[in-house]
């Protein structure tokens, strides 16, 4: 999937509606949302479901102590649907996210964490060989390096989202393992907050993350991701790398320039090669030479031809693992070279051009189907199959076969009725 359609996870799962002038998560005020308030057949509902879910449960090894304890004051909370529904809406462009992502604040203020909790990023980085730099631009990302942790209660959170069923089996799957996580006593109530979708502690783990990768690093026999103290939510993020295949040593990715008249269909992620064979095809780093051979890495063109183009390597795939969107990836590996004291990103992006709305991916979807170039679905994500068709259509138009669906093959679908 491109990044086109993959964004919108990033709102959904980061910002939850879009980035401050700080590039920071901003903070809405506590919608009217308590049981009492609402009319009494949701009322009715959201409490059977609460009972229902409690047999389920208890059936899976929750006491009913910590249950209880757990719902204590829950409440249906209308301002976490009315997030989860309206996501898909919020895009940007990857110009315009990495402007706030990789700002130049962000970059600063990641060099100051950095160098605040050096010591402990060492030790991280020894243990699990991962750059302390990526660990640090993850919890830049993710809460503003510790500042924007979020302050959702996490069981009201998810118990909202999988009652209200548009992702119910994820979220049960969630809230199950929010209330083992209460049960086996890592942390209690009061302190289990998070996003509005139950994301946690310094760098948002979700329940089912922090139960298979956290870690205890301070040594306390606690995985404690929600304390002041980062340290186990940034050993947790390193072990959360390592454990998918990072590799030590090796880059996320590289800034190339192509030669004129290059082949952009070469620009798949399916289409691995050793960098000497890119530079062989004229593909070379911003000092004009071959990349230096760390292993097969694929050719990336976020923005099609007219954007920057970057060689992507295995650790390009690790840090996906933690958010599916390559515009995440792409934030997360420059501001950690940024904070070792590397440059801006020096191709220019193509500003005059915005992000298709859902509604517009859909369309271009279903136009372009219905010209002869099957997406074979109309979901509004823009994956490999829509990405495949936009090439043909380009193709067939004598343009560049870049695959990028841009609102420009958006209008030419729509004046060739």
């Amino acid at each position: 999937m491109g990044w086109t359609g993959k964004v919108v996870l990033i709102c959904a799962l980061i910002f939850g509606g879009g980035l401050n002038a700080a590039g920071d998560p901003p903070r809405l005020p506590p919608a009217a949302h308590p049981l009492d308030q609402l009319n009494h057949p949701v009322k009715a509902s959201f409490e059977g479901w609460i009972k229902s879910f409690r047999t389920r449960a208890l059936r899976q090894g929750i006491s009913p102590a910590v249950f209880d304890r757990a719902f204590r004051g829950v409440s249906y909370n209308s301002d976490v649907v009315r997030r989860d529904r309206n996501q898909s809406e919020f895009t940007k462009t990857l110009w315009d996210y990495l402007d706030t992502a990789v700002s130049d604040a962000r970059v600063k203020n990641g060099k100051a964490a950095l160098r605040k909790t050096s010591r402990t990023l060492d030790a991280i980085e020894r243990q699990f060989g991962v750059d302390k730099e990526v660990v640090v631009a993850i919890w830049g990302l993710e809460s503003a390096y510790g500042a924007v942790r979020g302050d959702v209660p996490v069981i009201e959170a998810l118990a909202t989202l999988a009652y209200e069923g548009r992702r119910a089996r994820f979220f049960e799957q969630q809230l199950m393992a929010a209330l083992t996580i209460l049960q086996r006593g890592e942390t209690t109530p009061r302190r289990f907050v998070g996003s509005w979708a139950g994301a946690m502690g310094h760098t948002q783990f979700i329940p089912t993350s922090y139960m298979a990768f956290a870690v205890d690093f301070t040594g306390d026999g606690r995985r404690d991701i929600w304390s002041d103290d980062p340290t186990d939510a940034l050993a947790s993020t390193a072990a959360y790398l390592k454990r998918n295949g990072w590799v030590t040593g090796l880059p996320w990715g590289i800034e190339v320039t192509l030669p004129r008249g290059f082949d952009y269909a070469l620009a798949n992620r399916r289409i691995k090669k050793m960098p000497s064979d890119w530079g062989a095809l004229g593909v070379k780093g911003l000092d004009g030479k071959s990349v230096a051979n760390h292993g097969q890495a694929s050719l990336l063109l976020p923005a099609g031809h007219s954007g920057a183009a970057f060689l992507i390597f295995k650790n390009f795939d690790v840090i996906e693992r933690y958010n599916t969107a390559d515009a995440y990836v792409i934030a997360v590996g420059h501001l950690s070279d940024r904070i070792k004291g590397g440059g801006k990103i020096k191709a220019r992006w193509p500003r005059e051009d915005r992000a298709l709305t859902f509604s517009e991916r859909k369309e271009l979807q279903r136009r372009l189907t219905s010209a002869g170039f099957d997406t074979v679905k109309i979901d509004g994500k823009i994956g490999p199959l829509t990405i495949d068709a936009v090439r043909d259509y380009q193709r067939s138009k004598g343009l560049e076969p870049d695959g990028y669906a841009s609102l420009a093959i958006l209008k030419r679908l729509r004046s060739s009725r």
